[in-house]
């Protein structure tokens, strides 16, 4: 399954912020699932400086491509977003890491 992680950027510690998706990225595809970490643009913004619709019209296009998401606590305008669109799209949420492992792992 392809999982888009959605969680806070800019409210707190950026560079926290980044690491644990980075970190919850890698610990869902030990699972055998593919992940998106929309964070790791942070290396781009830190280069070239966009605007936040910038970064939503980016991150929204490869979560259409996802099949779930998988969303971080916290507060965040970006990943609130995120979470409402799979919604919509009847794209299954996960919460909690637990959920992600107790599927079955992908062949």
């Amino acid at each position: 399954m392809k999982i888009y992680i959605a969680g806070p950027y800019t409210k707190g510690d950026v560079d926290q912020n980044v690491e644990k998706a980075i970190f919850f990225g890698d610990w869902i595809s030990a699972f055998g699932h593919t992940v998106f970490i929309p964070h790791l643009t942070h290396f781009w913004e830190k280069q070239i400086h966009h605007e936040w619709k910038f970064w939503m019209k980016q991150d929204l296009e490869w979560l259409k491509m996802c099949d779930a998401v998988f969303r971080i606590e916290g507060e965040s305008r970006g990943a609130d977003m995120e979470v409402e669109l799979a919604k919509k799209m009847g794209k299954p949420i996960y919460y909690d890491i637990a959920e992600i492992a107790a599927l079955e792992r992908p062949k």
